[in-house]
């Protein structure tokens, strides 16, 4: 059986996303320090951060601890900002490359996730631990995913 990928749209992409997280992350969703995820772009609070959207990209979720310090997950990319250096890649045939350390994360309220870009490029995003983990792990992992999902598999991730 031959299976057909799928060009999704910015807003597909959002709205799957998002049900995945909604799904995997116990309410209530904005008791989290650091993370957030966006029904709407205008929900975004961080003004100052130069995000450098494109007309239909749209803010999945964010994990923002102050203006050095950041990971933001669209539906065309990756940021990372860490201690003032920023990264940035398209997660278009990434590999999920882990999640950080959570075995002592009762003592730690951050690690870092680890993608591998399509041209090798290993690029970290920063996870709040706790409850909190599975908005950035979810986004970021069905947003990779997502790229080898049928028609049906959307069907059936949206029905859900």
């Amino acid at each position: 059986m031959a299976v057909i990928r799928m060009n999704k749209t910015d807003k597909s992409k959002h709205n799957i996303s998002i049900a995945s997280i909604k799904r995997s992350t116990m309410k209530p969703y904005d008791d989290f320090k650091w993370t957030k995820f966006y029904e709407l772009n205008s929900d975004f609070p961080y003004s100052g951060l130069n995000l450098d959207l494109t007309e239909n990209e749209l803010i999945i979720c964010s994990t923002v601890i102050d203006s050095e310090n950041y990971s933001i997950l669209t539906t065309q990319k990756l940021i990372t900002n860490e201690n003032g250096t920023e990264s940035c890649g398209n997660l278009i045939n990434a590999k999920d490359k882990g999640y950080g350390d959570f075995k002592g994360y009762k003592n730690d309220s951050l690690t870092l996730g680890l993608v591998e870009l399509e041209n090798g490029t290993e690029l970290k995003y920063i996870i709040e631990t706790g409850k909190a983990s599975m908005i950035m792990i979810h986004g970021v992992r069905t947003l990779i995913k997502m790229q080898k999902m049928t028609e049906k598999n959307v069907e059936n991730t949206i029905r859900n």
